[in-house]
């Protein structure tokens, strides 16, 4: 896990040179389209990369965006109607069946597909109108992390080549070299707050509330240790029951319109006190983790994911842990 996190610059900058044309193909074939909306098909940290997407189509293309079951199609058979839309599949192996078996059938009701995936020649890719291959390269660790990134890069610069956002596009090819400095982010302050403790949560919003999930999962794949992810705006009502004294809160804030509201949440957090640790210069009364500014909001949830990485490999081997050889879990699992 380790050596892939440390991967993650060049896995991107392969991904911005490889699949160059096939992502403006493809961010063509939308644009021509001019979808009424979108749907995403994905699991686990495929499912987060689209959920990261979800945001980012909607605050740059004004196309609403919902995530669909892929058991909808292969256990229960049903026809969605999608003729006019466009449908995006996230997955790293392209050959899960659900997930496959909703791509084919997004397609024949008439969406237009497009398949991220680290296997071109998968079945997924064969399902889809546009195939993109995220170039992450081999990845045997357990629990994604470049693969991961490339997904949500790609995505990104999927929808850049279909706005037109040359601003979007500058900054993805700017992110290799913010990726190497948020790799040498050191987040193990942290540790010494989650001693003794039993979970945390993690807060986001917007783009980086799908990256606060992505979080939470590492959590409890490498670390044995339950983490739940929320939306600082929802984190204020039922939740906040379980906030007392000494509770863990991460909070991941990126330099966009929500950063405000997130430091705001986090500082009444501080309040009641929690241990809470902010990813801002607004952290006060929280305590403020080391972060890199990319210079775009859209790329700022990635830069706090690659540091994240870092952090809870470091952190799971501290605990005494394997994040290697999580136990009960394999690195591809197909489901129907």
């Amino acid at each position: 896990m380790r050596r892939e996190i440390a991967e993650i610059p060049d896995a991107v900058a392969r991904l911005l040179d490889g699949s160059k044309e096939a992502l403006a193909e493809a961010g063509r074939g939308v644009r021509e389209r001019n979808p009424a909306f979108l749907v995403t098909v994905a699991r686990g940290s495929s499912d987060h990369a689209a959920s990261f997407m979800k945001y980012a189509v909607e605050l740059t293309a004004g196309i609403p965006v919902a995530s669909v079951g892929p058991s909808v199609a292969s256990i229960y058979g049903a026809k969605l109607r999608l003729s006019g839309s466009a449908c995006l599949t996230i997955s790293q192996s392209g050959k899960s069946p659900d997930i496959v078996a909703m791509a084919e059938s997004a397609r024949n009701a008439g969406a237009l597909t497009i398949g991220l995936t680290n296997t071109a020649d998968s079945p997924l890719a064969r399902a889809s109108d546009y195939a993109i291959d995220i170039l992450a390269g081999p990845e045997r660790s357990v629990a994604a992390t470049k693969s991961f990134v490339n997904s949500a890069v790609a995505g990104l610069a999927l929808m850049a080549h279909c706005t037109g956002d040359d601003a979007l596009l500058a900054a993805l090819a700017e992110l290799p070299g913010h990726f190497r400095k948020a790799i040498e982010c050191d987040w193990m302050e942290i540790s010494g707050s989650l001693t003794g403790q039993s979970s945390l949560f993690i807060l986001g919003r917007g783009p980086s509330f799908a990256i606060a999930n992505e979080a939470a999962l590492k959590f409890k794949e490498t670390c044995a240790m339950h983490a739940e992810a929320y939306s600082a705006a929802e984190v204020m009502h039922g939740p906040l029951a379980l906030v007392g004294p000494g509770f863990p809160v991460l909070a991941l804030a990126s330099r966009d319109a929500s950063e405000p509201s997130m430091a705001e949440a986090a500082g009444r957090l501080a309040e009641k006190g929690a241990s809470v640790f902010l990813t801002s210069a607004q952290a006060t009364p929280a305590k403020m983790l080391p972060h890199v500014d990319t210079g775009h909001p859209l790329t700022d949830p990635l830069a706090l994911i690659v540091s994240f990485y870092g952090f809870v490999e470091a952190f799971a081997r501290h605990r005494g842990l394997n994040p290697d050889e999580p136990p009960n879990l394999r690195k591809v699992t197909e489901t129907v």
